[in-house]
């Protein structure tokens, strides 16, 4: 299995633009919750829980992220859960409310990478690699704690990996 400073050096490759990476900032929650939301029908109760497809998703994307880091690991659990309770509490509303709250936030958070995207003037990552899907999430997270000064070893080595971030001059393509 790839390390941490693998996979997010790798993600980061495809993301050094500093408008680009704001724009994830917005979107990428926006598609996590939109996937819980949409993925949380059909589902049944038990033990007080919403049992759905979003639920085993959630859980394994959860186990993936503690393994490969305990401390992201259980950031993304935690936020992870808040987005399959969201999920859960627009299951139950009526069909309109549900599809149309699921496909509105995908469709916008999907905007939003795309926006981004042509800032960076690069495809995004997932691309070239499915595994870009599941690490978004964690590279927000990341990126988030870089901001606030925490896990400096780990911002030293996916920037040796990536390069740094920076604005760019010149008109950009997708």
């Amino acid at each position: 299995m790839k390390t941490l400073v693998d996979q997010l050096g790798k993600y980061a490759e495809y993301h050094r633009d500093r408008r680009n990476i704001a724009t994830h900032f917005v979107g990428i929650p926006l598609i996590v919750v939109a996937v819980a939301v949409l993925l949380s029908r059909p589902g049944f109760e038990a033990f007080g829980l919403w049992l759905s497809p979003a639920a085993l998703v959630g859980l394994v994307s959860a186990l993936y992220y503690v393994r490969l880091d305990l401390r992201y690991g259980l950031v993304m659990a935690v936020l992870l859960a808040l987005s399959l309770w969201t999920g859960a509490a627009l299951a139950v509303q009526a069909t309109a409310a549900w599809l149309g709250a699921g496909l509105g936030m995908f469709v916008v958070g999907w905007v939003i990478q795309f926006v981004g995207h042509y800032y960076e003037g690069r495809k995004p990552a997932f691309v070239d690699d499915l595994a870009g899907l599941i690490i978004g999430p964690l590279f927000v997270v990341a990126e988030l704690g870089f901001l606030l000064g925490l896990r400096k070893e780990v911002e030293r080595a996916v920037d040796a990996h990536a390069g740094p971030t920076c604005i760019r001059d010149k008109k950009a393509t997708i």
